[in-house]
């Protein structure tokens, strides 16, 4: 995963509320095994229309999805948010997320960002209106801007942590590879080592 400090670029607006996983990433699409890939069919019924936002040729190098509240509600497939992100989104700003969909965003180092509707709502006017317009995320100031817009959002310290230095599950339990090793050198010879 690899860590997050800034994210700039432009935005591509979804105004709806209560999108759910099963519109991120229909059903049909999660027999594979690998875990990329999924990017070429995120929002695929909503895709067979020609105007939807991600078909729009102002929208394609866009790298925040901006949305209503609630994103990502519905079952707790990872492969909503590994989708969004292999689209080549890097953060998703929203008024609310579904709990589970957010922890799984937090998890592959995909920011989501809660502001509040007002902001949200400032921000998808604006993506709408100036599609190039340049918005920048700054997780360690935990600021969004763009053209003399500013808001500020919460997100949880430890979080925070994971994503500035870029640690999945698996990395942050190699960043404690000294205190195993040392442990497992203490262990009686009669119980069983890692790598034997």
């Amino acid at each position: 995963m690899n860590p997050i400090t800034t994210i700039t670029g432009s935005m591509a607006p979804l105004p709806r509320a209560n999108i759910d996983t099963d519109q991120i990433m229909p059903k049909e699409f999660l027999k594979r095994v690998e875990r990329t890939g999924y990017g070429r069919y995120v929002f695929d019924e909503w895709r067979k229309d020609p105007d939807f936002v991600l078909n729009r040729p102002e929208y394609q190098d866009a790298t925040m999805l901006v949305t209503g509240p609630n994103f990502g509600s519905g079952s707790s497939r990872e492969h909503a948010p590994w989708g969004i992100q292999d689209w080549g989104f890097e953060a998703v700003i929203a008024p609310s997320f579904a709990d589970i969909f957010f922890t799984n965003c937090t998890k592959i180092g995909l920011l989501p960002v809660v502001l509040s509707e007002k902001e949200v709502d400032y921000l998808i006017e604006l993506a709408q209106h100036k599609p190039a317009s340049e918005v920048t995320v700054d997780l360690s100031k935990q600021a969004v801007t763009a053209d003399g817009f500013e808001a500020l959002f919460e997100i949880d310290p430890y979080l925070k942590h994971r994503l500035l230095n870029g640690l999945d599950d698996i990395g942050l339990t190699m960043s404690h590879e000294d205190a195993i090793s040392a442990f497992e050198q203490t262990r009686p010879a009669h119980k069983p080592r890692l790598g034997v």
